[in-house]
């Protein structure tokens, strides 16, 4: 049997429906759309080009309301090391207000704690600065403000005023349970750093359990990723862990809780289609411990574990390594009766001279955004009763610890009571024998040093032969002045600057009312 092969493009004996021809159409448009549309799902789902690893720095946490004023915060052993202070919140629970520690407003810390002066000085001394909003107490910004514009206005009002390019939103408790006030934080965030003229470093600092973030923390994370915050980095509250830590020490709890974060992270930028740096998760990481005595007693991080999450850290290339906090850095002294109670002041652990910020900064030598330069120093502003913020110093003046005063254009407090030589710039003096803590240059825009005044006929005249009690009050030149106890014969102009000797104090103008 043979056969005749239909010829090529022909279907011998039949002809092709209407349906057909349709059907056909449709399959090959199909095919077509399909070979364009799968690439472009793909290349939609393939995240952005890797980019390069940021900084890798360190950066104590100091604790602004906690330290004396004469207190200069120094960190590790280099000039590139970091100062994150810490912390920027609200006034009150319903102002939407920046303060530090609801303690002080911007403007009163600039007075009272001379902040601006100080920051102007570690600038000055080689010291980066960074600024750090929330915390575990008082209200979070974020809970405050009731909108964008106003948490907004309030971030910027900081970021301006101590020129940081780097901040740290440090959420905990009720910041971190809000959903709606993470909505804002988000959106005010990405507002300013959409405007800010120079580029505006945002890192978010979580707690972390052993296992990792929480879900609230992998929201927070979320939440700004998706406001379009470039978020700098994510750095681990490696502390207070609060459960049974199976044998293991602090720094073995804390790497466990760093490689859990990395995984989270990972999973977290594959998910949003977002593009991880060159080293991975790890180039976003950070890792803040709680030296020595942590909130949890039977949780102490000590130098050796310090060591051990430094190697950690160092071999992952981190991006950030901090501690809280740069003002506990420190053996607790002898009459400390509890180390196990914590102490904002020391460690509570032995540290026979070593500093945890020694340990743990080492491989962490760069420094996060941070491009102002501290005010020039070539002219200093001359001394001048008139313009001075504080008393120009004299050596016939007494001062007790605490006084602030002006001498060669630069404002110096003293650590005790002085009076007398030598200067307080005199450059023999070594850190141990001065009576003095420099501050910081007089600023241009200082306002000169006032006293309060009363109207005439408030209180009487001095007159040094009379008697005064506890109490009494009187004035000079119009500055109103109140007796501490008995006294007869003592100018009430020393007590201006001798608060311990002197039995006379100024009465502030609120109290002279």
């Amino acid at each position: 049997m043979t056969t005749n092969p239909t010829p090529p493009g022909l279907h011998r004996g039949r002809r092709l429906s209407g349906w057909r021809v349709l059907i056909g159409v449709v399959i090959a448009l199909a095919v077509i759309a399909g070979a364009v549309a799968v690439p472009w799902y793909l290349a939609e789902r393939a995240p952005a080009a890797t980019t390069p690893a940021g900084p890798r720095w360190f950066g104590g946490y100091f604790d602004v309301t906690a330290a004396s004023v004469s207190t200069t915060p120094t960190v590790g052993d280099g000039t590139d090391d970091t100062v994150v202070l810490a912390f920027v919140v609200a006034a009150a629970a319903d102002q939407c207000e920046p303060s530090w520690g609801a303690a002080y407003s911007l403007a009163d810390a600039g007075t009272e704690l001379d902040l601006d002066r100080r920051v102007d000085n570690m600038r000055r001394d080689g010291a980066h600065v960074a600024v750090s909003f929330g915390g575990a107490l008082n209200t979070e910004l974020g809970v405050a403000c009731s909108t964008t514009s106003e948490l907004a206005d309030a971030y910027r009002a900081v970021i301006d005023r101590y020129r940081v390019s780097t901040i740290d939103l440090d959420l905990e408790n009720e910041s971190l349970a809000d959903a709606a006030a993470g909505a804002r934080r988000a959106a005010a965030v990405a507002q300013v750093q959409k405007r800010s003229d120079n580029d505006l470093s945002v890192w978010l600092t979580l707690p972390t359990a052993t296992d990792g973030l929480t879900d609230q923390g992998i929201a927070a994370v979320r939440q700004l990723l998706e406001a379009g915050v470039d978020l700098t980095g994510v750095n681990a509250m490696t502390m207070d862990y609060g459960t049974d830590l199976a044998g293991k020490s602090m720094a073995e709890a804390s790497i466990s809780a760093l490689e859990a974060v990395n995984d989270q992270l990972t999973t977290l930028y594959a998910d949003l289609r977002i593009a991880l740096p060159t080293g991975g998760a790890w180039a976003l990481l950070g890792a803040t411990p709680m030296i020595g005595q942590n909130d949890v007693v039977d949780e102490v991080f000590t130098i050796a574990d310090a060591q051990q999450l430094n190697e950690f850290a160092t071999k992952q290339r981190l991006a950030r390594m901090s501690m809280w906090s740069i003002n506990r850095d420190r053996t607790c002294g002898p009459n400390y009766p509890d180390v196990s109670v914590v102490s904002d002041a020391c460690s509570g652990v032995e540290q026979n001279s070593v500093t945890f910020a020694s340990v743990l900064s080492p491989g962490f030598d760069e420094s996060p955004s941070d491009s102002v330069t501290p005010s020039p120093v070539s002219t200093p502003i001359p001394d001048d009763p008139k313009t001075s913020p504080y008393p120009i110093w004299s050596p016939r003046v007494a001062y007790s610890a605490g006084v602030r005063v002006v001498w060669h254009g630069y404002v110096y407090v003293a650590k005790w009571w002085v009076t007398g030589a030598p200067e307080p710039d005199d450059p023999t003096q070594a850190a141990n024998q001065t009576s003095w803590t420099l501050l910081g240059a007089v600023l241009p825009d200082d306002e000169p040093f006032t006293l309060p005044t009363v109207a005439a006929g408030t209180y009487p005249e001095w007159i040094p032969a009379q008697m005064y009690e506890t109490g009494a009050r009187v004035v000079v030149d119009g500055v109103p002045f109140e007796a501490k106890w008995w006294t007869q014969g003592e100018d009430p102009t020393i007590g201006i600057t001798d608060h311990d000797r002197s039995p006379w104090t100024v009465v502030m103008a609120d109290a002279a009312k």
